[in-house]
């Protein structure tokens, strides 16, 4: 069986559906674990917020109804993928965190202790590439409900911006590129038994050896005819391998010679360009910051509602789009989860060139001597967008992204804004139960202070 997610790629479905499990009011002698927790707790409220059935009906379609292995519980994967968000954690440590923490297995949607681990972490992967981007947008529509936003929020002032989210590749070069591609060729080689004319193992150590003077005043120019020598003997061995592959077995390797291909013949002023053999889809872009030039990843689009704060999209880009570009689909994809349009979007000089998209009306920052006192206001309440990405990055995995290709671009962009969102809201239950009992302290020192001359309270 298959299914067709939002861009209509065919996902195959392997696992059976496996029922959730139902509550029981009593699963020891005298409690459950429910009754052994903090009610208060914010991860203990917020498992009985979210609608979990909303997923459970949304994902079962990738899942067969009779045949393979019994999944996993939907409502335990999609609880993992929020935790591992949440908490800031990669697959292996949210895996086994939850194995050790009553909090988490409640959330995920168990009655009773689990001594051992929730699945391999290798399965929060297929997980996410069966839901794919669709189902990420759900899990954010439900943290935007569940943030309860007042009923003209819809129609509020929402401010828009955009960073780069950077891949987790190291710094390109074009020595570290060759030397990849002369390593991967003697792989291909050894594996498919073709037998190279010359396979310049001792010439290639030689050459690195050279090349780790670059910056010296004596070894520079020996450095840069090293670098040279290492293409021509990339190119040599990827000319050789086309030659002598069988052509059965020459499109098993057809794709990745062609990449090889296109990177020996890339130039500097290429606009084009590969800067990863393994993630051959990341950009370049340089946002004016004097610490960091160039930043190599994907551009990510946020926005934000002005007055309650709350995250109400994030999309992701693979291409160099100019910030006015990418405006439309970001406010398409507000409609889809909000069932709203929005009236008007601020946004910084960057987005020039757009003024009205459908009936959303787009404000640009421009030298204005007669603007009102509120649409200045509103153009400053827009700076706030900054400090929230900033919040994304070093705290919900924005940062540097670690999921493979353009689906873990996407993934990662629309789970670190649901985070955020389920992280504000448990911030404010934590708020809310602080200032309860600093209520009762003040009633008791209120009391107290009839009752005796001098009170002295302390706790």
């Amino acid at each position: 069986m298959q299914a067709t997610c939002k861009r209509g790629k065919k996902l195959a479905i392997s696992g059976m559906l496996s029922s959730s499990k139902k509550p029981s009011p009593q699963l020891g002698m005298f409690t459950g674990l429910g009754d052994q927790l903090n009610q208060k707790h914010p991860l203990f409220i917020l498992a009985h917020k979210i609608n979990w059935s909303v997923f459970d009906d949304a994902f079962k379609i990738h899942y067969s109804e009779k045949m393979g292995k019994p999944s996993k519980p939907i409502r335990l994967m999609v609880s993992l993928l929020i935790l591992k968000q949440v908490r800031n954690l990669s697959d292996e440590s949210v895996v086994e965190q939850w194995s050790e923490n009553l909090y988490y297995q409640y959330f995920g949607g168990e009655h009773q202790f689990q001594p051992g681990i929730p699945c391999v972490p290798t399965e929060l992967v297929a997980f996410r590439q069966r839901i794919g981007e669709a189902g990420m947008e759900l899990i954010l529509k439900e943290s935007i409900r569940i943030n309860e936003p007042p009923d003209d929020a819809g129609n509020a002032v929402v401010s828009v911006g955009t960073t780069v989210q950077e891949k987790n590749i190291t710094y390109p070069t074009d020595d570290k590129q060759y030397k990849k591609i002369i390593k991967s060729c003697w792989k291909i080689a050894e594996k498919e038994g073709v037998n190279v004319r010359q396979s310049y193992t001792r010439t290639f150590k030689k050459l690195s050896h050279q090349q780790r003077f670059k910056n010296t005043k004596n070894g520079s120019r020996q450095a840069r005819k090293a670098s040279r020598s290492i293409k021509v003997i990339a190119g040599r061995l990827l000319r050789e391998l086309a030659r002598k592959l069988p052509l059965d077995r020459l499109g098993v390797y057809l794709s990745k010679l062609k990449l090889y291909q296109r990177v020996l013949s890339q130039k500097r002023d290429d606009s084009d360009k590969i800067y990863s053999l393994h993630e051959p889809h990341v950009k370049c872009y340089t946002k004016g910051k004097e610490h960091k030039k160039f930043e190599f990843g994907s551009k990510a689009s946020f926005l934000i509602c002005q007055q309650t704060g709350i995250i109400m999209g994030a999309l992701n880009f693979t291409e160099t789009l100019h910030d006015s570009k990418t405006l439309p689909e970001v406010l398409e994809q507000y409609q889809r989860l909000n069932d709203k349009e929005a009236t008007n979007v601020f946004v910084d000089r960057g987005y020039k060139g757009i003024k009205q998209y459908k009936s959303s009306i787009v404000h640009v920052p421009k030298p204005d001597k007669n603007i009102s006192k509120k649409k200045r206001k509103r153009h400053s309440k827009r700076a706030a967008i900054e400090p929230v990405i900033g919040h994304l990055k070093s705290d919900y995995r924005l940062c540097r992204n670690y999921l493979k290709g353009i689906l873990g671009d996407q993934i990662n962009v629309i789970l670190a804004a649901a985070a955020m969102n389920f992280k504000r809201v448990m911030n404010l239950w934590r708020t809310e139960a602080i200032s309860s009992w600093q209520l009762v302290y003040n009633f008791i020192l209120y009391v107290l202070q009839f009752l005796l001359p001098n009170p002295k309270v302390t706790f």
